[in-house]
């Protein structure tokens, strides 16, 4: 990174922790007579509520308290009776009025960056953007009590998820920010499902394709974390994207074994943005594709009984039968330095995070629980769905310390992966690899 761009990073970065530490409307972060506030190292923690066992540390005994929440689109209906349920579980503390407003987690750090003064008292954003939010100081810490209610609730990587610097800044929300096979039972078999080859094989013996977003990062990151690169975090001011060592004649050798298939079966591969999945399944010209865990309900919805999920499939490479391995990341909700009552806002996070909401909103909503009672439960268990996205943990890459600079490139390296207009020889997939490492840390 050039001079230029490393002294406006810094800039931009000061500028914004300034930011996030001013009050919603212009005030202090804590309220009279509580102990949090501002360490001094540019975190900010939560007030003291052991005062008088009073959850909400006496916030309500000075009159109403606002807050917002920010929430997707889609589960507005089930998020506004869960908040409606916690103030009315507080109304002996205070009079809690809650404003739901749509805002979904990938933009939602984004827009408290931008403004946290307009910003949510609680939101929901995706973990790979927590770097940004607590370099900013736009997160109150989860300490005390809370921290132990998040470590002891939630599965591991969730709350590995949700830490930087071994302190803990979220409250796991979800544990299923992923993808999987997604597939038509009438063409594609569950013993067919187990693998790439018997998959794509299945796909063109129907007639039909198999669709993958190879454009998108999120998704051809696969081929190089199959060959075994991994995530090691941001290094440096510039935050640049680290990586593990790895074997770069293995490497070399997967991403040649994932362009066979899609070359060889050129005529029943699409590669195409996720949304063609579901909409190919309604039109009956897609049998299988890999797909995230916020379109399962619409997979259901467009084949009924005959919707299909599986971990994904394994791929052959060097004789050897080898796991997919993918991106898992978590939903988080975060509290904002900036709101006028931590404590209340911490309450509300802790409920909204629990077990109680992560049941309901996996029987409503299909989402996938981080909370370790609610992933053995029976609606869990009895979900072909959530039983497989939670089981493909197992074979990825946490989607934390992730550069801005990773995608682009990475996606641009997928498209030439599956391009079969395109030569690859060994030598220029070897070219093509260390190009692509090279470029997300440059750029």
């Amino acid at each position: 990174m050039s001079k230029t761009k490393r002294f406006c990073a810094i800039a931009l970065a000061a500028m914004m922790s300034v930011t996030a530490l001013a009050g919603c409307g212009g005030t202090s972060t804590t309220p009279s007579g509580t102990t949090g506030g501002s360490t001094g190292d540019g975190t900010t923690t939560p007030a003291d509520t052991t005062a008088d066992a009073d959850p909400l540390g006496g916030e309500g005994a000075a009159g109403t308290i606002n807050l917002k929440v920010w929430g997707p689109d889609k589960v507005q209906d089930v998020l506004k009776d869960e908040c409606a349920k916690f103030s009315e579980n507080m109304k002996a503390y205070g009079d809690i009025q809650i404003e739901v407003v749509p805002q979904g987690e990938a933009d939602s750090a984004t827009q408290v960056l931008t403004d946290p003064n307009a910003a949510a008292d609680v939101f929901g954003f995706a973990c790979d953007n927590l770097d940004k939010l607590v370099t900013a100081g736009a997160l109150l810490e989860v300490t005390g009590n809370d921290k132990d209610f998040v470590t002891t609730s939630n599965s591991e990587a969730s709350v590995a998820a949700a830490t930087k610097d071994e302190k803990i800044w979220a409250y796991p929300e979800t544990g299923d920010n992923s993808y999987i096979l997604v597939y038509n039972k009438k063409y594609v078999s569950e013993d067919q499902a187990k693998t790439l080859e018997g998959t794509l094989e299945a796909c063109k013996a129907a007639n039909k394709k198999f669709v993958m977003d190879a454009g998108n990062g999120y998704y051809s990151c696969l081929f190089m974390f199959t060959g075994g690169l991994k995530i090691d975090g941001l290094e440096g001011e510039d935050a640049v994207q680290k990586f593990t060592d790895y074997d770069e004649a293995h490497m070399v050798k997967t991403m040649l074994a994932f362009r066979k298939l899609f070359v060889d079966y050129k005529d029943f591969f699409l590669n195409g943005e996720v949304t063609k999945v579901v909409d190919g399944f309604k039109s009956d010209t897609v049998a299988a594709g890999f797909d995230g865990s916020w379109n399962f309900s619409n997979a259901k919805e467009a084949l009924g009984d005959d919707a299909g999920f599986a971990v994904l499939p394994t791929i052959n490479v060097d004789g050897a039968d080898t796991p997919i391995v993918n991106m898992f990341g978590y939903k988080l909700l975060g509290v904002n330095s900036s709101t006028l009552y931590p404590n209340t806002a911490i309450e509300l996070a802790k409920f909204l995070s629990g077990e109680d909401c992560q049941m309901e909103r996996a029987e409503k909503l299909n989402w996938g629980p981080s909370n370790k009672v609610v992933a053995e439960s029976d609606i869990v268990k009895n979900d072909a769905a959530l039983t497989a996205i939670l089981a493909q943990q197992a074979n990825s890459v946490a989607q934390v310390g992730i550069s801005p600079s990773f995608w682009s490139p990475m996606g641009t390296f997928g498209n030439k992966i599956v391009d079969p207009d395109n030569d690859l020889t060994e030598d220029q997939a070897k070219e093509l690899l260390n190009q692509t490492i090279a470029n997300i840390k440059d750029e």
